[in-house]
């Protein structure tokens, strides 16, 4: 086979968004003696393992080598594509004939947004020494460029916290040192915007909300009730009673503690007045609202996307609609049958990636849900612990995953590098498992033991370096920080203007 005098080979077990900011792994290219060097450019970061190439694999990286002119033209064009139909593959069309088979571009941007919630447990500090648990590990300046995202090209605008919440005891890490940062808060996600190139390339400025999960494994799910709230009893505006959702939360989107610098604003008001900046600061735009969250962080990214629906805050001063899509991943069922309708009539679009072994999408609503007959559903609909499942769902099996092992492990199968690995193979119902994109299945065994044993990934692999000591004149200390970053000084004016505080308050 002739290989091409300058291309690049694109290995199937790493994307670029894993490597050093542009580079490549390994280049071909023209010496002055006519022969082909290769050359090591790159290194894969340390997290990165390496996986053994199978024969079949070897085949594959010869048969992906392409001219670097191809590779820009694909790339050019697949970008032109999505920035013209950002809102069908947002849901428009609720997703009709972009499932089954599997859209390229759908699967790119459902992977995109899945790594950028992933991105809120890479950065969380769960770690119950630290005196800095429960917080971002980095600053909301340099948040991705930290994480190695800095072609995601989006910048963070605003961390979010929650306060703790008696009704999900075991949502929060609880540090073990009595020095802490706050007795009452956990970081929970951000804010993040479009770049002007990111922009251009989406065919909008697109706002980024991102709710981070639990990180203590499945205890959380034990404490949702069967009963649910009307979502008016947490002062969010609703004309209709009968729309009601989980009382966990519903508290815990709504809860502040005035006492606690971070907390001193719910998650809600965080939510609602940087909404109100951003959406005034490109009022002249296209914009567009994506919410994207795993497990506890998808319940809490349908609850404020409908908030911000039912405030009216996505209305433009011309009178049109502000886009409003959710990406869920492995989210528990959250609200009523009225509730559903209601987000459906406000126009949010709804997506949800779940694993069919996973035990968090059946939670609450166990028995009474939207699998019952329609006309046993009308004659229940009124139960306190009737849930029902919200848009459209895509249904994952990581049995159909050859890299997998067929775990019984509920953690396994809730795990969102997981659902990531099984979103880059799935091609539609009934078909085989191919990786279509070069996403490492390695990332999979970041936090679990997933993998099967031949890949050679260690479980549990992703580890902080000494666990946030540094030595420092002949002493092992903890890693200072000059500040925590909290609440912009205009959350209130904004609060003021969308008629949430009033200058008494």
């Amino acid at each position: 086979m002739a290989i091409p005098l300058s291309s690049t080979i694109v290995f199937p077990f790493s994307t670029k968004s894993q490597l050093l900011p542009n580079q490549t792994l390994f280049s071909i290219n023209s010496s002055s003696d006519s022969h082909c060097s290769w050359t090591l450019r790159t290194q894969l970061l340390l997290h990165q393992p390496c996986l053994a190439l199978s024969k079949r694999t070897r085949k594959n990286v010869l048969s992906a080598i392409s001219t670097d002119s191809e590779v820009s033209t694909r790339s050019a064009e697949a970008e032109t594509e999505l920035a013209k139909k950002w809102r069908e593959i947002h849901g428009s069309n609720d997703w009709v004939d972009l499932l089954e088979p599997m859209n390229p571009i759908l699967r790119s941007e459902l992977i995109r947004y899945g790594e950028m919630t992933q991105a809120c447990y890479d950065a969380f500090v769960y770690d119950p020494y630290s005196k800095y648990c429960g917080t971002s590990r980095y600053a909301l300046e340099s948040f991705f460029q930290s994480l190695g995202m800095e072609n995601q090209g989006y910048q963070v605008t605003r961390f979010l916290y929650a306060t703790g919440n008696i009704q999900m005891p075991n949502l929060f890490i609880k540090p073990r040192w009595p020095k802490l940062w706050s007795k009452h808060a956990n970081w929970i996600g951000y804010v993040s915007v479009s770049d002007d190139e990111t922009s251009k390339r989406l065919g909008r400025r697109d706002i980024v909300i991102a709710w981070r999960g639990t990180v203590t494994r499945l205890e959380w799910v034990a404490d949702l009730t069967n009963y649910l709230n009307p979502i008016s009893s947490g002062k969010i505006q609703c004309p209709d009673p009968a729309v009601k959702v989980e009382s966990g939360f519903l508290d815990l989107y709504t809860d502040k503690e005035n006492e606690c610098n971070f907390c001193k604003f719910s998650a809600r008001e965080q939510i609602l007045a940087e909404m109100k900046r951003l959406l005034e600061k490109f009022k002249d735009e296209e914009v567009s609202i994506t919410l994207t969250g795993h497990s506890l962080g998808s319940a809490l990214a349908m609850i404020s996307a409908y908030d911000i629906a039912e405030t009216g805050l996505n209305k433009t001063a011309d009178g049109r609609d502000v886009h409003i899509s959710v990406f869920s991943f492995a989210g528990p069922r959250v609200g009523n049958i009225r509730f559903r309708e209601r987000l459906n009539n406000l126009g949010v679009k709804v997506l949800r990636v779940v694993n069919v072994h996973d035990i968090v999408p059946k939670s609450p609503g166990l028995f009474f849900n939207e699998n019952l007959p329609p006309w046993l559903l009308k004659m229940i609909e009124w139960l306190p612990w009737t849930y029902i499942h919200v848009g459209v769902e895509l249904k994952l099996d990581h049995l159909d995953s050859p890299y997998l092992r067929r775990s019984t492990d509920a953690g396994c199968s809730h795990n969102l590098e997981a659902h990531l690995h099984l979103l880059a193979g799935y091609q539609g119902k009934g078909m085989k498992f191919e990786l279509a994109i070069g996403r490492d299945p390695a990332l999979v065994n970041k936090s679990c033991d997933f993998l099967e044993d031949k890949y050679v990934v260690p479980p549990m692999w992703r580890q902080d370096e000494n666990k946030g000591m540094i030595y420092v004149d002949g002493r092992w200390v903890f890693a200072e920080r000059e500040n925590i970053d909290g609440h912009p000084e205009d959350t209130h004016h904004h609060l003021k203007e969308i008629g949430l505080f009033s200058d008494s308050n």
